[in-house]
């Protein structure tokens, strides 16, 4: 018993350390883990705190915070925080790509905060303050996105030499490096433009010059200062747009774009053609919001980068694209931007646009953005010149909203012009009348137009050789050259041909130059031979010509074989041939007349008229006036 109770003792004894080392243990990591938890609540606290405070870069009249109900992921907005680029061992900002990482947790703020790093003591410069300035210098011109003029910048390059690649991994991040908080992207088309993310400000203006980041800054403080002083709530994700206006670096465009709404708007309210266009009546805000939808969507299609795409604006697009290609079916009159085979193609890409959207990876979507982007703006602005919603809206592609113009011309001489070319103008006239419709152009209407014009013209010109070659042998037959009469006629049928030859050459060439370019252009040239002497009319004359002109050779030569008949032939031949020639003038003006609105059925109602007005002698009277004479 004394034995057992030692070996009890020496158990307790041996078991105790063991026990007091493993509680402190267990003590030891339970503190450690409330020691962390406390610590990164407090990390949270205090993040919130700096971001609640007003920064130092902030200008002085930014955007509102951001509704913490609402994030900006479910619109088309550039997110508003993203990952600071890396800092470099000389200070450098290093952009290894345009795309940048969006975090999971957007602040209410619109200024970048700094990952902490535990693998670098350098911390980024800081950033000067920026300085109270006079911005009476500097001019803001409310502008659209179509006012950007960033197609028509040329910038002719040097002469040819041969570029010597560096040693080593090729490294960009200099030329790619921030300047002054601007960032350069690049647009899927290849055009570089510049976005200051802390002022969520997009510019095409090149920051890299001299002097440009302090005159450009000057123009953002002003632009948000008067928005304040107008009173408007500015959203966080709203975006500013700056364009410089003919190189004068006082003056510059502004726009700022609402992704919520979906607009464009300024500080100060403003008419502009270039908004409006050739659209008259515009008396509706809910009419002139699908136009500043329509450059909504352009302002996107300019600036797609480090944007997501939402899925419900994909599902709206692929709605309004499968309408279209249902209407363009079934309706000869429809209203669509796009032929049918451009609506199927645009078909083809709904389902990638699809594997795109509602997903946020580790880049962004600017070329799937760039697609959406670019089939909206047309359709919104199909809408908008087409009165969508209004009363009296346009539901046809022949419905004119300013009153139905008179396709026949009153002109005298356009309609003897009518009657000359065999009424080939009235029948163009009437074809452009479909096309161009309340100074807008229907685009595929022209494509098929133009398309059966060349058509045509191949055709006159392989007739018009043919004819041509015929004149030249008729001329050189030895009973031909006899005939004075008929050799003047045939000069003239070879004439005739030669011009229908060299017109059609002529116009198929311009059509395959410069006539199927942009509804826009197309439309410019429209307006242009609209406003000329003959209005429309002069095109219609112009397109007839190679046809009329095939016409008169055919006549022409027919006159010139009829002279040699009628002179070299007998009384048998002449008396066979005559009839057969006069059913053949009838049957071949018959067209012509009817064209001209000239027909039998209106002129023997003419003919029994003047029969009645002038009665002839009964014949009771003629027998008394034979009686008298005899």
């Amino acid at each position: 018993m004394i034995i057992l109770r030692c070996y009890i003792r020496k158990f307790i004894t041996w078991l105790m350390p063991i026990v007091r080392t493993t509680a402190f243990r267990s003590y030891t990591n339970i503190l450690s883990i409330l020691l962390r938890v406390f610590r990164h609540c407090q990390a949270i606290i205090s993040g919130k705190e700096r971001a609640l405070r007003k920064p130092v870069l902030a200008l002085s009249y930014q955007p509102a915070p951001i509704d913490q109900g609402k994030s900006t992921s479910v619109t088309l907005a550039v997110p508003l925080f993203e990952l600071p680029p890396q800092q470099s061992g000389d200070g450098r900002n290093d952009m290894a790509s345009n795309i940048q990482p969006a975090l999971d947790y957007y602040a209410p703020c619109i200024i970048s905060m700094p990952v902490p790093s535990t693998t670098t003591d350098i911390a980024p410069p800081p950033h000067p303050v920026m300085p109270v300035q006079s911005f009476d210098s500097i001019t803001l011109i409310p502008a659209t996105p179509g006012q950007i003029k960033r197609y028509d910048r040329i910038e002719f390059q040097g002469d040819y030499t041969v570029y010597e690649v560096p040693k080593g991994p090729l490294d960009c991040s200099e030329e790619l490096a921030l300047v002054s908080g601007w960032e350069p992207l690049t647009n899927p088309e290849g055009a570089l433009f510049f976005y200051h993310s802390h002022k969520r400000v997009f510019t095409d203006a090149d920051i890299r010059t001299s002097g440009m980041v302090a005159n450009i800054g000057k123009a953002v403080e002003k632009a948000y200062k008067e928005m304040d002083n107008a009173g408007i709530h500015l959203h966080p994700s709203v975006e500013l747009v700056l364009e410089l206006m003919e190189g004068d670096r006082e003056e510059w465009g502004y726009y700022f774009a609402d992704h919520d709404n979906r607009v464009i708007f300024w500080f100060e309210a403003h008419r502009s053609n270039e908004l409006i266009g050739n659209v008259r009546g515009v008396k509706c805000t809910n009419h002139i919001r699908y136009a500043l939808e329509s450059q909504y969507w352009q302002h996107i299609e300019l600036y797609p980068n480090k944007r997501f795409l939402p899925k419900d604006v994909v599902l709206r697009l692929r709605e309004i694209v499968m309408y279209t290609q249902a209407d363009n079916i079934t309706s000869d009159t429809s209203l669509a931007p796009f032929s049918s085979d451009e609506v199927a193609s645009m078909l083809s890409l709904m389902d990638p646009l699809m594997n795109s959207a509602g997903i946020e990876h580790e880049y962004a979507h600017e070329h799937s953005v760039w697609i959406v982007a670019r089939f909206m703006g047309e359709f919104c602005n199909a809408k908008f010149v087409n009165f969508c919603g209004q009363p009296g809206a346009r539901l046809n592609a022949d419905q004119s909203l300013y009153g139905d113009p008179n396709s026949r011309s009153n002109n005298v001489l356009l309609r003897v012009m009518n009657f000359v070319l065999f009424g080939s103008p009235n029948a163009h006239n009437k074809a452009l009348q479909k096309i161009w419709v309340d100074s807008t152009i229907v685009q595929p209407r022209w494509k098929n137009f133009i398309d059966r014009l060349n058509s045509e013209w191949n055709g006159y010109t392989i007739f018009s050789t043919v004819m041509l070659a015929v004149d030249i042998s008729f001329l050189a037959v030895p009973s031909v050259q006899t005939q004075t009469a008929a050799i003047l006629v045939s000069y003239m049928s070879a004439l005739c041909t030669m011009g229908s030859l060299v017109v059609s050459l002529i116009l198929a060439g311009q059509v395959n130059d410069s006539r199927r370019d942009s509804a826009k252009s197309v439309a410019s040239f429209m307006e242009g031979m609209s406003g000329s002497v003959l209005g429309l009319e002069s095109l219609a004359l112009m397109l007839s010509l190679p046809y009329a002109l095939l016409i008169w050779g055919m006549a022409f030569f027919a006159a010139a074989l009829s002279i040699v008949i009628f002179n070299t032939s007998g009384v048998v031949t002449v008396s066979i041939v005559s009839p057969i020639w006069v059913a053949i003038f009838i049957l071949a003006t018959w067209p012509v007349l009817a064209s001209n609105d000239v027909h039998i059925s209106h002129l023997l109602p003419w003919i029994k008229n003047q029969i009645k007005s002038h009665p002839g002698p009964s014949l009771t009277t003629t027998r008394s006036r034979v009686a008298s004479h005899v």
